[in-house]
């Protein structure tokens, strides 16, 4: 399988008949192999690489927010059938993400039963080096080994550094921006990558296929973020407005400026008292400034964020070409192999709070890239107005494209065909939607290339 995206798409777009799909290990396990290409893994390490960005906190989140575990389970099943040495399944959610709800008891009985059946060590990780507890403010550190990350420094390779200044503009929510300084400046892009990550012999991604806030959609490229340890590695926008220098929010507004400043004080107070009451001014100078933005584009949660799909790109840049010396090679390193969870996709305001999108598809690709351009296209968004597709599908060399459903090799049309009309990110609605291009009078010769 080489550049090839191979999917499933069911016709019946009942969301009851979908979640009832996920009730079945063996029928998700006879959807995905259809699709599932001739390799071997035998006597191999492979690592599953699941979203699991959050726990979740209403029934629909386990539909829309995180890989299904049936859906992981499913997959898992089919590589112990192909008796690798061993597994790993692992994942950094968010700092505030509580892991025993992600990996429950439930979760791990199957995990025993499965390692008794095959006689195969699976091991379940959490990638993360910090929690926090944001009831009661406190960071915890956790015991994980400074030995068992890998410090990536992309210089001036980085798709960061086009962007990057010395005013230390670079923010990512929640986290304290003195310590993202030190990670990110002009020559300087470091990233803080699980060591098992280049233990392995194969990589699984299992991406939920969502809208995101602030990339448009998240699937194949943007889970691999999740091998990064810590979030002071990852710049998420730049602080202001686009008319400051930053991508926050389009425009100037000295008000929300000034909520920006008070909102660093506040991720500067971490762990004491002050945090609250600078928070607190942060979210009424934020109002008053930019009252009909609504909350998220505080954290830049709109179509004009052009820091995080540079850095999914640079996650992706170590995924493919970087070694466990923390070197960047001209080859790629490795397989990565995506296998796309779409049943019941998200849509809305993802990535942490969707709405269930009865999408009914499960995609398989070795090209995240590509995985995520057939995603956005069954999704009807325009792949040319996503930043992170379309330069993803650079890196990845895409080329000629083809596309297998149910084995049968399908034109860009009946791909389209597909398609539903997903709600976008309230960021980037009006924007990322394909019929809004359509009869455009612009050269659509880059979009028709990566269809070919």
């Amino acid at each position: 399988m080489e550049n090839q995206i191979k999917f499933f798409c069911e016709i019946n777009k009942n969301i009851n008949f979908l979640k009832k799909k996920y009730q079945s290990i063996s029928l998700l396990k006879k959807d995905i192999l259809n699709i599932f290409p001739d390799i071997t893994i035998k006597n191999n390490i492979v690592l599953l690489k699941p979203n699991w960005v959050a726990h979740s906190i209403n029934e629909k989140d386990k539909y829309c927010l995180t890989t299904h575990p049936n859906f992981v389970f499913a997959v898992l099943e089919i590589l112990l059938d192909l008796s690798p040495r061993k597994v790993i399944i692992g994942d950094a959610p968010i700092q505030g993400g509580k892991w025993r709800r992600l990996v429950d008891d439930a979760f791990m009985a199957q995990i025993n039963i499965y390692e008794e059946k095959y006689n195969i060590p699976i091991d379940v990780k959490d990638f993360r080096k910090t929690l926090l507890d944001k009831h009661t403010n406190t960071v915890i550190r956790k015991t994980r080994s400074a030995l068992n990350h890998v410090i990536f420094d992309l210089g001036n390779k980085s798709y960061l550094e086009p962007i990057s200044t010395h005013r230390h503009l670079f923010r990512v929510t929640d986290y304290d921006p003195r310590r993202l300084s030190i990670s990110h400046a002009p020559g300087v892009h470091k990233y803080c990558i699980a060591k098992e990550f280049f233990q392995v012999d194969e990589v699984f991604s299992l991406p939920k296929i969502k809208t995101h806030q602030k990339t448009g959609i998240t699937g194949a490229l943007k889970n691999l973020v999740g091998i990064n340890c810590d979030k002071d590695f990852l710049p998420h926008h730049r602080v202001g407005g686009v008319g400051h220098g930053g991508d926050c929010y389009p425009g100037t507004s000295n008000l929300a400026r000034l909520s920006e400043f008070f909102l660093d004080k506040a991720n500067m107070n971490i762990g004491n008292y002050r945090y609250f009451t600078w928070k607190l001014l942060s979210k009424i100078l934020w109002k008053l400034g930019m009252p009909a933005a609504g909350p998220n584009n505080l954290e830049a949660g709109w179509y004009g964020n052009d820091t995080t799909w540079r850095m999914v790109m640079d996650i992706n840049l170590i995924a493919r070409y970087g070694t466990v010396d923390g070197n960047i090679h001209d080859e790629p390193q490795r397989k990565i192999y995506s296998i796309c969870d779409g049943i019941i996709a998200g849509q809305g305001n993802g990535p942490l709070h969707p709405e269930m999108l009865p999408l009914g598809a499960v995609c398989f690709s070795d090209n995240p890239a590509l995985a995520d351009a057939c995603a956005a296209v069954l999704m009807g968004f325009d792949i040319l107005k996503i930043p992170l597709v379309r330069e993803g599908l650079r890196l990845y060399n895409d080329g000629n494209a083809d596309f297998f459903s149910d084995q049968l090799k399908m034109t860009r049309e009946k791909l389209r065909s597909l398609r539903l009309k997903a709600k976008p990110p309230a960021g980037w609605k009006g924007h990322i939607e394909f019929e809004k291009f359509e009869n455009h009078d612009r050269d659509t010769s880059q979009r028709e290339k990566f269809f070919r």
